[in-house]
């Protein structure tokens, strides 16, 4: 399984290109990274753990022939007629960063941010974050938090500790957005060795007395890298959210076997089966949605990705008038349920609706 593990692309994707294509979408996003810079006011970021926060933002061109689910990576030259494509990218400092998130189209509908995940390139974070905001017709402001991945199977306790070490960054990141009023719901989804880091900072900013900024707040973490009983332990600080938080999970997530045999430990918070009263649970005792999404399809060979679906079933309901923010704007309960791909109702790939859902 290990060894099945693709080296994820480098900053050589992300070479800028002169124009878009005919027929092609672009995409602004924004970046908040704790990653350290090639070298000073250049957007090119390593491994390497910076201690600061560095802020960019790009335009990413999508081809024409983009497929939903998909990136479509270029296989040595970059070509914006049948690849993802940088157009444009900034250096920015911290105050024209939220300054430009306050006025970027769509923000007073909403900021998605996205946190990725264990074994993670940048690029690979940034146009996945693209990927998702194309497919859903994103109508919100999209965000990235990356941490310093190295980007390796073997790197897992190095990410562990990467994670932590960006802990303070994104509490500060989620307080600053939380103080703009001009700026909608933060709908703040997080993949991974990501939800292990987000619910760490979700639970600083409960111990810090910033209840404000957790009220602002709506979470959806996928396929989260967190032991079962660390997780009860974070929630009991934490405690409830409104909407609940909820929990994308598989419960035949492959990469999550993974981190099991590499971490020592054994019960990931992401392979959850909803079908267990134990689980069942666990959704009520803590307050938190679990939701099964196993119909989806994976795109990494692993189970581990089927998150990135949400966003092109949506946009496919969305057309035939069968989803849409009238519908509602999150999960209103705590629970264990299954996602229905049929029928099914998203208000986004960063939030889901009560009628998608088959109740435990």
């Amino acid at each position: 399984m290990l060894a099945g593990c693709a080296t994820p692309p480098g900053a050589e994707v992300l070479q800028l290109v002169s124009e878009t294509a005919p027929g092609a979408r672009t995409v602004d996003v924004f970046v908040a990274t704790t990653r350290e810079r090639e070298a000073n006011g250049e957007n090119v970021f390593t491994a390497n753990r910076s201690d600061q926060t560095n802020y960019a933002t790009y335009t990413v061109s999508v081809p024409p022939n983009h497929q939903p689910g998909r990136v479509e990576w270029p296989q040595g030259r970059i070509d914006p007629r049948t690849t993802f494509a940088v157009v444009a990218e900034e250096t920015v400092s911290p105050e024209r960063f939220f300054d430009a998130i306050a006025t970027a189209p769509g923000a007073r509908n909403g900021v998605a941010l996205f946190v990725h995940g264990y074994n993670q390139s940048f690029a690979e974070a940034l146009y996945r974050l693209t990927q998702m905001t194309a497919d859903a017709d994103l109508s919100a402001a999209p965000v990235l938090f990356a941490w310093p991945s190295q980007a390796a199977v073997a790197g897992y306790l190095a990410d562990r500790d990467s994670a932590m070490f960006s802990r303070d960054s994104l509490v500060d990141l989620l307080t600053r957005l939380a103080r703009d009023r001009s700026v909608g719901e933060i709908m703040l989804m997080a993949h991974s060795m990501g939800g292990w880091l987000t619910v760490e900072a979700l639970r600083q900013l409960r111990l810090s007395g910033r209840g404000d900024v957790l009220d602002r707040l709506t979470v959806v973490l996928a396929s989260p890298d967190i032991d079962i009983d660390l997780f009860r332990k974070q929630m009991t600080t934490v405690g409830p959210l409104s909407p609940p938080m909820t929990i994308l999970t598989s419960p035949d997530d492959r990469a999550l076997l993974v981190s099991n045999r590499l971490s020592g430990v054994y019960g990931r918070v992401g392979a959850l089966d909803v079908s267990d009263p134990r689980v069942q649970k666990i959704a009520r005792d803590a307050r938190v949605a679990i939701v099964d999404i196993s119909s989806l399809e994976a795109t990494d060979g692993f189970s581990h990705d089927r998150y990135v679906g949400l966003a092109s079933v949506y946009r496919e309901l969305a057309a035939s008038g069968r989803a849409g923010p009238q519908r509602g704007l999150g999960i209103r309960q705590a629970g264990a349920f299954v996602f229905k791909t049929v029928g099914t109702t998203l208000s986004s790939p960063f939030m889901l609706v009560g009628g998608a859902l088959a109740g435990e």
